[in-house]
Order: structure tokens, then C-alpha cells, then sequence
């Protein structure tokens, strides 16, 4: 098996240009996977970057531009709280870009908050996507892109330093408790082999509270979890801001 690409990483110099920028690399990622394959699937993160991305995609320019009825939208993680919750990744991607744009009802699959604690929402998450990815036993779905956030103790998604799911094997989502930061929400997270079998991974990161922690991340220390995401047979690309660089 050939060794993972090294990150591709891109420095915008302020947030609003790198929303725009990676406004520009998830169409065009729609573009070829819709080209190649038909459908368009994607893995949404929250956070403050993201949610400048999406507002970047419902505007006109881009909305227009895209073929909406190709995308089939997932979550790599999420807090057990209800849409309406501030704190919902969920409801972010909804207020932000999903009730903005006309992906079909039926290609959004949110994270069942209402299942039960973490490890029934776990599973009825996991349940979904072996439906929709239609896998066999033992298969991981193959995301065409998963956009991830960056944590300034290292985690991403739901994955934190030294918890039990970094070293998830089988098991597609899991649930995660609250971990070092606030808001102390239990969670649910894709695991590291899901996102480790994604055609392309993307991190948006910008801020200068991110640059101690990116620095530590692109050198690849093995106690972050973010350092831990590497493609076995895709790419990983991170557009920061000049702040998270080091450079403002």
C-alpha cells in the first residue's frame, strides 16, 4: 500500500478570502464527483469557519453555479442537542446553506439526535450510512470530501486527544463524551478509518489561536487526532488564514 500524500495546504491572507476560496474547491469537488460518479457526497463540519463557507455557497454566484440535486449531505460529527440548539452543527449547516439552497429533502441525512444517548445515536447514524453507501460487511463508505475544523487542543470532529475512539477499528460513528472543551455536550463522530478512506479531505482553519496547534499538527505529532487523518488513497488539503499560519 503506497504511504499517504503529504497535506496541501494553502494560506488566504484573511478569513473572508478563504471562505471564498474554499467555496471555489467545494464546487469544483461537486463538479468531479458529479462528473465521475453521479452523486456528490459530503461530509459538513460546524464551527465559524464552515459557517462562512456556507453562507459563500448560498450566495447567488455560487448557488447558481452548482448542481444542487447531485449533493448528499452527512455530518462528521455532532452534539445531542436538537437542530434549533445553538450548539448543533446540524442547525448551523441548515440556517447557513441547506434551507438556502434546493438540495433534494431526501439527500440530507442528519444525525438522529432523538435516538437515544450517544451509543443508540451512534448506531443509528452508522445505520444510515451503510444504507446509502449500500455497504457490504466490513466495507467503509468513501466520502468524496469531508470538510474539517480544527480544535485548539488538536481534535477534530468529535475525536479527542487520548480518548478510546481514536483507536476505532470497526465501527463507522461513535459516540464521544463531552471532552476537554466546552460546551460539555455528549457527541457522536465518523471514525478515523471513515475519514481515512475519503477520496479528499479539506480542514478550514483560520485565526491566530490555531497556529501553535497547526504547526504541532502539520509535523505531525501522533497525539492529535487531526495529525492521525491521512488518506490512505486521497488528499488532504488545509486552507488556514494567514493568522492560523503564523504570519499576521
Amino acid at each position: 500500500m503506497e504511504a499517504p500524500l503529504p497535506p496541501i495546504v494553502t494560506v488566504l491572507p484573511d478569513p473572508a478570502t478563504l471562505a471564498e476560496a474554499a467555496a471555489e474547491h467545494v464546487a469544483a469537488q461537486a463538479a468531479t464527483a458529479t462528473a465521475a460518479r453521479g452523486r456528490f457526497t459530503i461530509a459538513l463540519s460546524g464551527g465559524s469557519t464552515p459557517k462562512a463557507l456556507y453562507a459563500r455557497l448560498a450566495d447567488p454566484a455560487w448557488r447558481d453555479a452548482i448542481d444542487w440535486s447531485a449533493w448528499h449531505v452527512f455530518w462528521g460529527d455532532e452534539r445531542l442537542v436538537p437542530p434549533d440548539d445553538p450548539n448543533s452543527n446540524v442547525g448551523l449547516a441548515e440556517r447557513a446553506l441547506l434551507a438556502r439552497v434546493p438540495i433534494p429533502a431526501a439527500q440530507v441525512y442528519r444525525v438522529p439526535v432523538d435516538a437515544g444517548g450517544r451509543v443508540a445515536v451512534a448506531r443509528a447514524y452508522e445505520a444510515v450510512l451503510r444504507r446509502v453507501f449500500d455497504l457490504a460487511p466490513g466495507a467503509w463508505p468513501r466520502f468524496d470530501l469531508v470538510l474539517l475544523g480544527l480544535g485548539g487542543d488538536g481534535h477534530t470532529a468529535s475525536l479527542f486527544p487520548g480518548h478510546p475512539a481514536l483507536d476505532e477499528h470497526t465501527r463507522l460513528v461513535v459516540g464521544t463524551p463531552p471532552g476537554t472543551l466546552p460546551p460539555t455536550l455528549d457527541r457522536v463522530t465518523l471514525t478515523l478509518p471513515v475519514l481515512n478512506t475519503a477520496r479528499a479531505v479539506t480542514f478550514l482553519a483560520a485565526g491566530a489561536d490555531k497556529a501553535a496547534v497547526l504547526r504541532r499538527v502539520l509535523a505531525g505529532a501522533p497525539d492529535l487526532p487531526a495529525a492521525r487523518v491521512r488518506p490512505v488513497d486521497g488528499e488532504v488539503r488545509w486552507l488556514i488564514d494567514a493568522a492560523a499560519a503564523g504570519e499576521g
